[in-house]
């Protein structure tokens, strides 16, 4: 499942280096985002200083919770995390605390993401490692050109459903244009172009 997180209010509570991660992924879907922590890597508050978040340094509170869409703990401390995602369970708040499975509404999945195209990789919280290593071979197999197909495809898309062709010929035909061929004419397109680019640059 993917969530449009934009505009949503959200709560991180830690803001080290684990915390700060997923705190720059959830600035990065237009989240409104409150991070509370007792310190807060530097990144953190350069974003706070922009505007990207709300940063307060201080400890946790129940009250932070309220209204609330989604909650990320990235704390040390086994306890207050704990006691957190109980606190976001009885309010209806999805909770993650980093690296506890159990205490996990949602998981992180490695992303590969080119364009509008996003595959996801999650091994349930088991092995954050494989999912990283998976998704390096991904990337390797679907590169920068799938970015340029995904936006003609979509659109494309728009303009033969916006035709008068009967539904069964629209189908075929966005089917055939995300067929093998069609993807290898674009993806040659798209490196010709990037070659041409790269001889401009060196020129």
């Amino acid at each position: 499942m993917f969530l449009k997180l934009e505009g949503k209010r959200c709560l991180v509570v830690g803001a080290g280096a684990v915390g700060a991660a997923k705190i720059v992924r959830l600035v990065e879907t237009g989240a409104n985002l409150h991070v509370v922590a007792l310190k807060a890597h530097e990144e953190i508050k350069n974003l706070a200083d922009h505007g990207k978040l709300t940063l307060e340094l201080r400890r946790f509170e129940a009250g932070d919770l309220q209204g609330k869409f989604l909650a990320v703990v990235a704390t040390q401390f086994p306890a207050l995390n704990q006691a957190i995602y109980d606190a976001a369970q009885r309010r209806g708040v999805l909770c993650n605390v980093v690296d506890v499975p159990e205490l996990c509404d949602f998981y992180y999945p490695a992303v590969v993401q080119r364009g509008d195209l996003q595959i996801a990789i999650s091994t349930n919280g088991q092995s954050p490692s494989l999912a990283q290593k998976l998704r390096q071979q991904l990337e390797k197999q679907f590169g920068p050109g799938y970015a340029r197909w995904v936006a003609e495809l979509g659109t494309t898309r728009k303009l033969v459903l916006a035709s008068n062709l009967s539904a069964e010929r629209k189908s075929e035909l966005l089917h055939s244009l995300a067929g093998r061929e069609a993807l290898e004419a674009a993806l040659a397109e798209a490196a010709e172009i990037k070659q041409t680019d790269d001889r401009r640059v060196m020129a």
